[in-house]
């Protein structure tokens, strides 16, 4: 199949070499295949190659790199690739994603989040990525509870290859990267580094952002035996974009970013230019691989991760009270201070593999550790002394530990050709600990009986079981999983200080049955998918202590859907591509709490079944891809998303439109001796149209009238804009 620029073939399962492999499977891949499906197993994925991932535009983050994927949506705060980035994989969102490299979870261990800005250019370091949806396969770390991106680097390039690339585009957008490899030496050592520097100015103000990875393996492959150092570290400093914008102010202007404005002492408006979120992260791997024979495998694996970062704000009118100054401060100030956060993270994962022609059997096990500090720095106070002492102030500091110790079994078994039973299962012990003082936690005259101190463990059963049966140019597939996932730390936190039930774990089942045709030229497949909810986490409106939204449990919700892709190629030059998916996403029963003005109580809204937030009930994508000349491409593609609730309520006023927009790109390949010269034109959007592709809502409720005023915030996407690209191989 010959290859276009990621082109939409990813929604169809490029995973047809895994036959050939069988026998001649190289070591290096073993590393990931105990979180990866294969084409027998049946559970609904799509496979992205390096390739594909090159060949991508260079500004996207990785969830933009997977936008054209069946039933995922995508949008970036600062309407570039570049900084923060966020994905929902059939309206499940980030925190419910389980994200793997190298079967090493990339999630935060408290947050459950994948936060993509902290590791930048992802694309144009790993080998290939597999995205699941649905529960898919058991997964290391946090449990996938609607989909999982499972990642590898892993693979031992055969020859010596170099690249570079330079990139340049709308809104001050630069990117620049650097990789050589010196492929397998004959001593079986092998050596492969990458380093990318990307920089935008963004397209809403203050969304500037700096960014930096580095990538180094040092590896030894020699016949049985392999041992891997892998190196990934990404650093970025940028913008605050996160706020959005009201609706009111998108009209009037769609660039503007209120974060870090403030009146000075003159009444002349003025911005703080360090408004920013800086963050820097490591990752470490050691992996051990040994082949016994040709039918055992063993893997291990070792991680350490570190990050250190900080958000930095300037805010107007703050209480001194609520920071921790002494009494003679009184009333209030504005103030510019930083919350921190470090964490660290060990994680040991060893898999045994036994396979023969007609069964294959994974057992392992992974055991993690992580520590989360948060705590806060008042760096200055306009009405506070000159000489005053911040380092003195006890404002709040809190920390979370988080142990897991998870064990899986996993077999595929072929009683006859045509036919592959699967089962795994995977049983997950976790526990975790908060205790320290929240930020809020002075601001209504905190006592030591507010501090945080919360301790609990969880122990999950997570099953699996399917069938697959394979004839010909056919194959149908269907399977069932049960799956658990444990709150966050945010939602933990809030609900601690609320008045509400303590929260619960989120069950689902998850029910995918599928059909899929594959000719030489055309391919499609059918999935039908039931992800039934019980105890689902969400915001209904009630307040803490001291004013946030809680989640709370709510018994019964469900996703189903129907998925369809296809894939057509009737002549060498010409490629046509497409996926869609139609869905109900809902809420058996939902009463939303809409807070008083003062915050003093909450006026329930009884709604009844209804549909949940950001899960829109259409998604669709079409794709042509051309090749009219030696080296030459061009594809053009759009992409529609249906409406969106920004709560619950399933209320016009309080939803993002539906919106289609339309790219296109256009390359050249030119043969230099043994080089290849790369230039590539993409243009976003060309159709230029302006929308948002996400936000949020308030609502507050007027005791004396009975009326609930309503207002929503936006995240505005950038019109026309383009990026060019040019790489030089060799």
């Amino acid at each position: 199949m010959k290859k276009t620029l990621l082109s939409a073939a990813l929604c169809v399962l490029h995973v047809c070499a895994a036959v050939a492999q069988e026998k001649t499977e190289r070591l290096d891949s073993v590393v990931v295949s105990a979180s990866r499906a294969d084409e027998y197993t049946p559970v609904t994925f799509t496979t992205v190659g390096k390739d594909e991932l090159r060949a991508s535009n260079p500004m996207n983050s990785l969830p933009m790199t997977l936008n054209l994927l069946p039933s995922v949506v995508t949008y970036n705060e600062g309407g570039t690739g570049l900084g923060n980035s966020a994905m929902t994989i059939r309206g499940s969102k980030g925190s419910q994603i389980n994200v793997t490299l190298n079967g090493i979870t990339l999630n935060d261990a408290e947050s459950q989040e994948v936060f993509w800005v902290n590791i930048p250019a992802l694309a144009s370091l790993i080998s290939g990525v597999q995205v699941q949806r649905g529960l898919g396969t058991t997964a290391n770390g946090a449990g996938a509870f609607g989909a999982s991106i499972n990642m590898h680097t892993a693979f031992v390039q055969p020859d010596p290859s170099a690249r570079l690339e330079f990139s340049a585009g709308s809104f001050g957008t630069m990117m620049a990267s650097a990789a050589v490899s010196s492929g397998k030496l004959p001593s079986g050592l092998y050596f492969d580094l990458a380093m990318n520097l990307g920089s935008t100015d963004g397209y809403i103000r203050n969304a500037h952002v700096g960014s930096s990875s580095l990538f180094a393996v040092l590896g030894w492959l020699s016949g049985p035996r392999s041992l891997r150092l892998t190196y990934l570290m990404g650093q970025q400093v940028s913008g605050i974009t996160w706020d959005g914008i009201d609706l009111e102010q998108y009209y009037k202007d769609r660039r503007y970013n209120g974060a870090g404005e403030y009146v000075d002492e003159a009444g002349h408006v003025r911005y703080y230019d360090n408004q920013t979120d800086n963050y820097i992260q490591h990752h470490v791997q050691l992996n051990y691989t040994r082949r016994f024979e040709e039918r055992l495998t063993w893997v291990n694996t070792v991680n350490y991760t570190r990050g250190d970062g900080f958000d930095e704000y300037y805010k107007m009118n703050r209480k001194f009270a609520n920071f921790g100054f002494p009494s003679r401060y009184s009333g209030r100030s504005d103030m510019i201070y930083r919350k921190l956060m470090d964490n660290d993270l060990w994680v040991l994962n060893s898999s045994l593999r036994y396979r023969t022609e007609g069964l294959s059997v994974t057992a392992g096990a992974n055991l993690s550790w992580y520590r989360g500090g948060h705590w806060g720095e008042v760096l200055w106070a306009r009405k506070a002394a000159r000489n005053f002492d911040y380092a003195s102030l006890d404002w709040y500091g809190n920390t979370g530990w988080k142990n897991e110790t998870s064990a899986f079994v996993r077999a595929e078994y072929r009683p006859l050709p045509w036919l592959t039973a699967y089962a795994d299962l995977q049983y997950r012990t976790i526990g975790y600990r908060l205790h320290g003082a929240d930020d809020d936690w002075l601001e209504f005259g905190a006592v030591p009986e507010d501090l945080l101190d919360y301790t609990r463990r969880w122990n999950f059963f997570n099953p699996r079981a399917g069938l697959t049966a394979a004839w010909g140019i056919h194959k149908i597939y269907a399977s069932a999983a049960l799956g658990h996932r444990e709150p966050g730390r945010g939602d933990i936190k809030e609900n601690v200080k609320g008045d509400g039930a303590a929260i619960e774990p989120e069950r689902m089942l998850d029910i995918e049955a599928g059909y899929e045709l594959r000719t030489r030229n055309f391919s499609a497949s059918l999935n039908l998918y039931a992800m039934e909810y019980w105890d689902m986490l969400l915001e209904t409106g009630r307040l803490s202590s001291s004013g946030y939204a809680i989640k709370e449990n709510v018994p019964r919700a469900w996703r189903r859907g129907v998925e369809l892709c296809a894939s057509w190629e009737p002549l060498e030059w010409l490629r046509l591509d497409g996926n869609a998916t139609l869905s109900m996403n809902q809420i058996a029963d939902y009463t939303s709490y809409v807070p008083y003005e003062d915050y003093s109580a909450t006026h329930p809204v009884h709604y009844g079944k209804t549909t949940m937030l950001m899960s829109p009930s259409v998604i669709g994508m079409l794709r042509v891809s051309l090749r009219p000349w030696k080296g030459g491409q061009f594809t053009v593609d759009g992409k529609y998303v249906g409406r969106q609730y920004l709560d619950n309520s399933l209320r016009e006023e309080m939803a993002v439109p539906a919106y289609w927009l339309a790219n296109l790109s256009l390359g050249q390949v030119f043969s230099i001796g043994e080089k290849k010269l790369g230039l590539t034109v993409y243009v976003n959007n060309f159709l230029n149209r302006l929308y948002y592709a996400s936000g949020w809502r308030w609502e507050s409720y007027d005791a004396e009238s009975g009326i609930i005023h309503t207002g929503i915030g936006v995240y505005p996407q950038p019109p026309c804009n383009f990026m060019i690209k040019a790489s030089l191989y060799f």
